[in-house]
């Protein structure tokens, strides 16, 4: 037995980082089992071995096609992951549009978008950079002038991965096709938690990522709106109708389809129950532990998601100390040339460093407890007060800053 099972059935684990990945869901595990073991053929083979399996991942196209609200289920393009998704989307359009050098998307997008129109600005593109204010709402001034006939595609985020806080993507959208602009969202952090409805928006393309919403990982799907130009990042067979080429991943795509079958069941109900618990764990923290405000726009975003800044500490060591105590939380700060740098969406929304080093994000699932929340209240307070002590940022003498504290203040 390896020390990380021993580990985990040792330790209760309060786990509160679904915007990293979730647990499969058991029915969806169930639903998968039979395409690793008795229905392995391949989709593509015409004999009746094969069929099954293609008819299980149409059934399976048909489930993410009620999930997003597209019109049709030919829409929707099977894929490994949200971030061959997303490069598919903007490298489709750059290629379709040849004569448009140019790219909108956020500073704040996830590095999957982040880092491909980074490349492509080194390649000569022009790229956009729309910024955000101090709460990671769009400038929307900016983003109405970089529109024009010159752009292939805009790209953002329907929703922060690190705040949760959401982009107002159905009149971007509407926006872009005023210009002829196609509009590609990265749709990963909404899928499953909030409703979606493509068929009667500006949305082109929009990307989503199974093990988001309980799902497998390895598996993700790309929506492209009927009509829409597009060119298939992976050529070389004839698989999803010839525009992503490569045997299908059968038990991925089924657990996929599940996941967003279930996901429509309780959206509702999980929403409502999962956004009281992250505002009693908000609530109970603010009130526990002085020094600290909950970063993003608090009246817009996902339901599941708190990223809250604890001022004078650094972000690694509180998530070291709770994963003593068996509670899995992150940080966006990355350890970059052996200086720790906070996160390019805290830097983007001007935090300061003494409060952007200790952001801490809790996201959480429809497998979230009360006692993970009961677990994390407890736990938390005496963590940030024993850290404050060793914090050059901290005097020890008055239990006080040693500097001024940021008091952030919001329009």
């Amino acid at each position: 037995m390896s020390n990380l099972t021993t580990l985990n059935k040792a330790t209760p684990l309060a786990y509160l980082d679904n915007n990293a990945t979730t647990q499969v869901d058991a029915k969806v595990l169930e639903q998968m089992l039979p395409y690793l073991s008795e229905f392995y053929g391949n989709p593509s083979s015409i004999h009746q071995f094969g069929e099954q399996v293609g008819k299980a991942i149409e059934h399976a196209r048909q489930q993410v096609q009620a999930l997003i609200g597209a019109s049709f289920s030919s829409e929707v393009i099977f894929t490994s992951c949200a971030t061959e998704a997303s490069a598919t989307a903007i490298m489709s359009a750059i290629e379709a549009f040849p004569n448009r050098k140019e790219i909108i998307t956020s500073v704040i997008e996830h590095p999957a978008t982040l880092e491909l129109c980074q490349n492509l600005e080194r390649k000569g593109y022009t790229v956009h950079w729309i910024k955000v204010d101090a709460r990671g709402r769009l400038d929307m001034e900016a983003y109405k002038q970089a529109l024009s006939s010159e752009v292939a595609v805009a790209s953002f985020m329907w929703a922060n991965n690190e705040t949760g806080s959401l982009f107002p993507i159905r009149g971007m959208a509407e926006l872009a096709k005023q210009h002829g602009i196609l509009f590609h969202t990265d749709a990963v952090q909404v899928a499953g938690k909030l409703p979606i409805q493509v068929a009667d928006s500006g949305i082109d393309l929009l990307s989503i990522s199974g093990h988001k919403f309980h799902a497998p990982k390895g598996v993700g799907a790309l929506y492209l709106r009927r009509g829409a130009k597009f060119r298939p990042l992976l050529r070389g067979g004839h698989q999803e109708r010839g525009r992503r080429a490569g045997t299908e991943n059968s038990s991925g795509i089924v657990g996929l389809g599940k996941a967003a079958e279930l996901a429509m069941q309780s959206i509702e109900q999980d929403s409502a129950r999962i956004k009281m618990m992250r505002n009693r764990l908000e609530i109970g923290l603010l009130a526990r532990i002085p020094h600290c405000f909950v970063t993003g726009d608090p009246r817009h975003r996902v339901p599941n998601t708190s990223n809250i800044a604890f001022e004078f500490v650094e972000g690694e060591s509180i998530l070291l100390m709770l994963d003593q105590h068996g509670i899995a939380a992150s940080s966006g700060s990355a350890c970059t040339s052996g200086s720790l740098e906070p996160s390019h969406v805290m830097r983007a929304m001007d935090i300061p460093y003494t409060a952007a080093h200790g952001a801490i994000r809790f996201s959480l699932s429809r497998f979230t407890s009360e006692e993970m929340i009961d677990q994390v209240l407890a736990v938390l307070p005496g963590i940030v007060e024993k850290l404050r002590m060793l914090s050059p940022y901290w005097d020890t003498a008055s239990n006080q800053p040693a500097e001024q504290s940021f008091s952030p203040v919001y329009a």
